[in-house]
This record gives structure tokens, sequence and C-alpha cells, in this order.
């Protein structure tokens, strides 16, 4: 689906004073997809048929991505950004849905676990029923920043966050791809117009943060996956330098049981390979078992 087609076809809510957009399409259960950093929701376009043919599928792009508002002084932290899911499902009256999460949003999606147990543990009835997650940093010491990231990150974050060029926004990119599976110029100028989108690259020092979140809330969030009473599994594209094959070994050894689906590609597998990814997805939806990997994987 083409970028402005998405952005046509998606609506807005009001979250803390901010525009929110977000897709939200066809029916039954409620499967929310939480897109990644840097880019947004519009990630999810190649399975977006084919799941939203058999799932109420909702996914908005987070505050200060793709096209909902992009405050400048906003404290990004990924519980704020759990919180606006949680106050989205509300708006629409979803209290039991799956989630299909990737990078930034695995984060948001183990907040999300994590508030699903303690509810659980207080009595109260969950909301959760499976999550399926892509290539992200699930655990901080398997995370590998990439050079933009830890400048972003530093004292002058602010600074280096203004000087990033389409050029240099585009080589950065390019290097998580697998190297069979690059991405299109289409698909670039894509992710420059959704991270650049109201001069949204001004706040990525800012977003950068949940690198210090994921380190600050590591036994919260590692221990949701160890004790996660719904399915998991993840889907990783290998070839990834962030969290490919590293990452993939690091969660077979703390996670039990591990339901693990790798793939032949880098860090978007939902758009490197989308059949694969989409068959380990639906058959995860459909409660089956571990898939075969592709041949190569």
């Amino acid at each position: 689906m083409p970028l402005d087609d998405w952005r046509a076809r998606g609506k807005r809510f009001r979250y803390r004073g901010h525009n929110v957009f977000h897709m939200d399409e066809g029916g039954g259960e409620a499967l929310v997809l939480i897109h990644g950093f840097p880019t947004a929701s519009w990630d999810w376009h190649r399975l977006w048929p084919a799941l939203a043919a058999g799932h109420r599928c909702i996914a908005p792009d987070m505050l200060g991505f793709g096209f909902s508002a992009k405050p400048r002084f906003h404290d990004y932290r990924i519980h704020d950004q759990a919180d606006l899911h949680e106050a989205l499902l509300a708006e629409l009256g979803v209290d039991r849905y799956r989630i299909l999460a990737h990078d930034y949003g695995d984060s948001v999606a183990q907040e999300l676990l994590a508030r699903d147990i303690d509810r659980r543990a207080e009595g109260e009835p969950g909301r959760i029923l499976g999550v399926c997650l892509l290539n992200g940093g699930l655990f901080p010491e398997t995370h590998r920043a990439r050079p933009v990231q830890r400048l972003l990150l530093g004292p002058f974050g602010w600074l280096v966050s203004r000087l990033i060029s389409e050029r240099a926004f585009g080589h950065s990119m390019r290097q998580v791809f697998g190297p069979e599976t690059p991405p299109s110029a289409v698909e670039m100028a894509a992710f420059w117009q959704l991270a650049n989108e109201r001069g949204g690259i001004r706040v990525y020092h800012r977003l950068i943060r949940y690198i210090e979140d994921r380190r600050t809330h590591r036994e919260r969030w590692v221990g949701a996956l160890r004790d996660a009473p719904v399915p998991l599994r993840l889907v990783d594209g290998v070839h990834d330098p962030v969290s490919g094959g590293h990452m993939a070994q690091r969660y077979r050894e703390l996670v039990p049981d591990p339901d693990v689906v790798e793939l032949p590609c880098g860090h978007y597998p939902q758009i490197e390979l989308p059949a694969e990814t989409l068959a380990a997805v639906e058959a995860f939806l459909a409660g089956s078992g571990p898939v075969s990997p592709s041949p190569g994987a």
C-alpha cells in the first residue's frame, strides 16, 4: 500500500492533548501492531491486507513518529507509549487482544505484558492473548546500537538530530537490512518522509531514550517474557546487526520453551520477507506450533 493511501485511510484520536494517527481495519479478534524506531505503522503495510482479512488490526503511529504529533519538548518514554496504546484501545472499546510488535515496539509490548501480569496477580482478568515479537532489543545486553544511535544518546544528541540528512538517514537504514533483501528506493523515500514529517528528526535525541528505559526496566521487561501467562513467538531476521541471530540465541537462553522462527533477512522481516513473516505470524495467531524456517535461515 503506497504511503499516501495509508495516510488517507488512517484515523485520529486525542491522547493527552496530542493528535495520534492510527489504522483500524478488518474484523474479528483484535490484533495490535506496534511499530519500531525510527519509522511508523506503515512498516506493516505488506502484511496488512492478509492480517486484516481475519483480524481487527489496530496500528497507531506512536507519539514522535510518522503522522502523529511530535511535540518538541515531550518526555518520550516507553511507559508513555504503553499508556497511549491502552488509551487508544479503551477509546475503541477493545479489552482483549493479541500483539505483533517490532523493534521499539517490542519494549512497549513488554511493558504491556508486564502490566497484564500485574493485573492477573491482583485477580483481574488478563487482556493480552498472545504476543509475537520481531527483531528488537528485548535484552539490553544483546542490543548493538548503531553509531548514530550512540551519538543521539550522547550529550550532543540534540545537535546530531538537527544534522541528520536524508542521505545519512538512508545510509544508516540500509545497514540494518539483509544483504539479499535491501529496501527499494520507494521504501527508503517513504521511511524518510515518515521520519521527517513535521520536523520529526528534531526529536530523535528524545526518542532515543528508549535505550535507557530498556536498561532501567530490564528486570521487569525480561521478567515479563520469562513469566508470560500467554503464548509468545519470536520471528527474527538473523542477518540484523542490531538484534539478529545473537539476540535470538539469548532469547532461547532466558525464555522458557522458546518458540523461535529465524528468517534469512535483516532487521525488518515484515518488509524484507513479507510472505515468510506472514506465514510465521499467521501460524502463531492460529495457535499452531513452530513453523519451519525458510531455506538458508
